[in-house]
């Protein structure tokens, strides 16, 4: 296999860069949206507080102050500012963004099709808020537009879902996933690396099982604590061993050696609000992140899709 093919920069993963030169023809940059949604596991309908790790969903990107009109004509002239020629997509990015009734959903998705500045949506979301009429109103967007919907993962081994209070089991989130793969909804995946107590081989299982479902797209990252949540108050209380810098590179290449050529790997490593990152602090370097994962990659021979075929036919 070339580990290259499916990238313009010779990174051994298939980049998003290469997606977007392909699919859309150069840069696409994301104008990111508060719906002003909720969630099951915050407003009490499934429990309170989120998962251990939530932020408040993320909404700290955001401002949902203001109307999503106004939220993204602001974004889009902070794109413009940084690339005239970029491609723009919606990103309904805050909490839970399929957690209405589905004509609310589909009038505020198409809203922000009327600029012409859109040339498509995302939409994060729990696979628990997918009923047939919100994958209706989904299926429908999908023939209109280029929809990703990213689903929260985070790991398949349901004893640490329990641990970081997901209100929902791996077998339902398989539910839920199934329900966009028969819609033909182009779907990314989002794993978390060193969740509490979770061994590299628990890590590496995730990825592995993830692979199998050939999502079209993937974002890996590593456990933020930030100042604030439950998980902050229980490290606090009772640290845990957190993954190195070292730790994780070597982790996500070998997780990146079972997903198919296909799949984008639409993240290596996230975005901490870095004002109120308190572990790791290495995990606000991306620049060395990137570079390290780069360097184990060529010095051990690793490339994305390296052992799929073997995973795929239960040789592995």
């Amino acid at each position: 296999m070339n580990p290259f093919k499916f990238s313009l920069d010779n990174k051994r993963y298939h980049t998003l860069n290469y997606y977007n030169k392909i699919h859309f023809g150069g840069k696409v940059f994301k104008a990111v949206i508060d719906g002003g949604f909720t969630c099951p596991n915050a407003d009490g309908t499934k429990g309170t507080g989120g998962c251990i790790f939530c932020d408040g969903g993320s909404g700290y990107f955001t401002n949902g102050n203001v109307s999503v009109e106004a939220q993204l004509a602001s974004e889009i002239k902070r794109i413009r500012s940084k690339n005239h020629n970029a491609k723009i997509i919606a990103y309904f990015q805050a909490n839970t963004n399929t957690y209405a009734p589905a004509k609310k959903l589909e009038k505020l998705y198409r809203s922000v099709l009327c600029s012409p500045e859109i040339i498509g949506i995302s939409i994060g979301t729990r696979a628990d808020c997918l009923d047939d009429d919100v994958i209706a109103v989904l299926s429908d967007l999908c023939n209109d537009t280029n929809l990703t919907v990213e689903l929260g993962l985070q790991s398949v081994h349901d004893s640490t879902i329990n641990y970081i209070n997901r209100k929902y089991s791996h077998s339902e989130f398989l539910q839920g996933y199934a329900k966009l793969k028969n819609a033909g909804i182009r779907t990314c995946l989002h794993i978390i690396n060193g969740l509490p107590h979770e061994t590299d081989e628990m890590m590496l299982e995730t990825a592995r099982q993830a692979a199998l479902l050939r999502p079209e797209a993937v974002k890996l990252q590593m456990l933020h604590i930030i100042s604030g949540t439950q998980l902050h108050k229980q490290y606090i209380a009772q640290p845990f061993e957190m993954l190195t810098m070292q730790d994780y590179i070597t982790i996500v290449s070998k997780q990146l050696e079972f997903f198919s050529p296909e799949t984008v790997i639409e993240r290596l490593t996230g975005d901490g609000d870095k004002k109120k990152l308190v572990a790791p602090m290495w995990s606000a370097n991306k620049i060395a992140v990137l570079g390290g994962i780069d360097k184990f990659q060529a010095s051990s021979d690793s490339y994305q899709g390296k052992y799929f075929s073997e995973i795929s036919h239960n040789k592995f």
